[in-house]
């Protein structure tokens, strides 16, 4: 850096104000630190700067699982939000695995992460107490708070409501629901959110009619054919997300069952291909991009020195489509 400033007739501090983006340099100093940069060849040490700063320029977002496309969406919005501030997303995929949740959490702290953004399953509070004594920012993506994390959290009491009366409005009143696992972190808020909706509308979810499993295709299917071969099956069929939706899909036509005629379906969250199934997948957006961006301002602030944990909700959005 040493080298550039000399180059370019400038101090090594605006050459750092050019790398970092962090304070304005005029735009001819500008192109001439730049320009220096590309003479010499000079790329940034991120490791001896991790030695100088204890801190390396790595956010970890750790999910539980990739290959559903709303986390891949969440991982563009936060490296669309950080790149630019000279912080770049490691992406962590848990399967939903606590000791792979609790193991990136060590990593993390081992070696010095800027931040992490996390959408836990099976951790608790306790288990971010490390990151804190490490002094290393935490944004939890979650229906409820941990501790002294910042909370990105969906509000979807307005847009559930609305699917929930679609559903009874078309006349169908043994609503069920493909839910996720009893020991997942937090219970299952979508599943207590849908319970006390169907009261306020005079309808039900009964125990019976609630069946439980791994957010996957697999257990949608499988979720999905255990609630047909019931004696007084379904009418409408609610699930966890929408990976759990198609493999509810995948089942129907599997066994004749009409969707919708035979069975209403919604799923939860408006992934990518929601929209390119036939029926196209009526279901509740939960933006993931909207999430990415609120994550990547709390960690921002919480690196720029704020100190109180602070809760930012998304709106969720009802999104009728052919499966109701």
């Amino acid at each position: 850096m040493a080298d550039v400033a000399r180059a370019a007739g400038v101090s090594s501090a605006t050459v750092s104000y050019v790398l970092s983006g962090k304070r304005p340099v005029a735009e001819e100093t500008r192109r001439v630190v730049e320009a220096a940069i590309a003479d010499l060849g000079f790329t940034v040490n991120t490791m001896a700067r991790s030695l100088r700063t204890g801190r390396s320029s790595i956010v970890a977002l750790v999910v539980p699982d990739l290959s559903n496309p709303f986390y891949a969406q969440l991982a563009a919005s936060l490296q669309k939000e950080l790149r630019p501030l000279g912080l770049h997303v490691m992406v962590c995929d848990t399967q939903a695995v606590r000791d792979e949740e609790r193991a990136f959490l060590r990593e993390a702290v081992q070696q010095r992460f800027a931040g992490v953004v996390i959408t836990p399953f099976r951790l608790v509070a306790k288990d971010f107490e490390t990151l804190s004594a490490a002094g290393i920012p935490v944004v939890v993506s979650a229906d409820l708070p941990f501790g002294e994390a910042d909370l990105v959290t969906p509000d979807a009491r307005a847009a559930m409501r609305q699917a929930l009366t679609e559903v009874t409005d078309a006349g169908r009143r043994r609503i069920a629901m493909i839910a996720g696992p009893r020991d997942a972190t937090g219970g299952d808020p979508r599943l207590e959110l849908l319970r006390a909706l169907a009261v306020q509308l005079g309808t039900a979810l009964p125990g019976r009619l609630v069946v439980r499993g791994e957010h996957t295709r697999e257990a949608g299917a499988a979720g999905f054919e255990r609630l047909m071969r019931m004696k007084y099956r379904p009418d409408a069929v609610f699930c966890a997300n929408d990976v759990v939706a198609i493999g509810a899909m995948d089942k129907a036509e599997e066994l004749g069952i009409g969707i919708p005629g035979d069975v209403a379906l919604i799923g939860h969250d408006d992934a990518s291909f929601a929209s390119l199934v036939r029926p196209r997948l009526t279901t509740v957006r939960y933006p993931a991009p909207d999430v990415g961006r609120a994550a990547a301002r709390l960690l921002i602030e919480r690196l720029d020195g704020r100190v109180a944990r602070k809760t930012v909700t998304v709106k969720a959005q009802f999104v009728p489509r052919g499966t109701v």
